[in-house]
């Protein structure tokens, strides 16, 4: 399904892949728009490199959304940017909570790198063929992933002591 009707560059892009689903989406600050596109993962990679050779060359960002309650569960979410003429795409695709595996995009974008092991660390989103998917914020040694719905967040008792006032 595809909504890209004025807009000749995105028809072009989604057109060798079926299952794309294409809307049209508006910022809430501005008059301008930009294209939300979900793919399945395994056209992840092709599509990135599809992206990048009509145009879409600029990597913004990579982040991965827990849709808890969701199936499939895991979105990993990709923004490009084309400066000539200067447009945006978002790119989504989604990953069960018991496969949450989505092959890297390293070797398209290098600024990837950082974004994937950021959504390792904090979701366990697994990106095979990263060349160094390590934990990125957390300590090695920490167990589990702190963004993730499901996370148990604990409790550290806090000590109050008097205020300063001298009482």
């Amino acid at each position: 399904m595809t909504d890209t009707q004025n807009n000749e560059t995105i028809a072009a892009l989604v057109e060798p892949f079926d299952s794309t689903v294409v809307s049209e989406r508006a910022y809430a600050s501005s008059n301008s728009s930009y294209f939300m596109i979900s793919i399945p993962r395994d056209e992840w990679v092709p599509f990135a490199e599809s992206a990048k050779a009509i145009g879409f060359d600029t990597f913004s960002d990579l982040f991965a959304i827990d849709h808890f309650t969701d199936a499939p569960r895991y979105e990993v979410v990709l923004n490009l940017v084309s400066m000539r003429p200067v447009e945006r795409i978002v790119v989504s695709t989604r990953v069960p909570y018991d496969d949450p595996v989505v092959p890297t995009l390293t070797n398209v974008f290098q600024g990837a790198n950082f974004y994937e092991r950021e959504a390792y660390d904090m979701m366990g989103i697994d990106f095979p063929g990263h060349p160094d998917l390590t934990r990125i914020l957390m300590p090695d040694d920490w167990v589990g992933h702190p963004l993730r719905k499901d996370y148990d967040i604990g409790a550290i008792p806090v000590e109050f002591k008097l205020g300063s006032t001298g009482e």
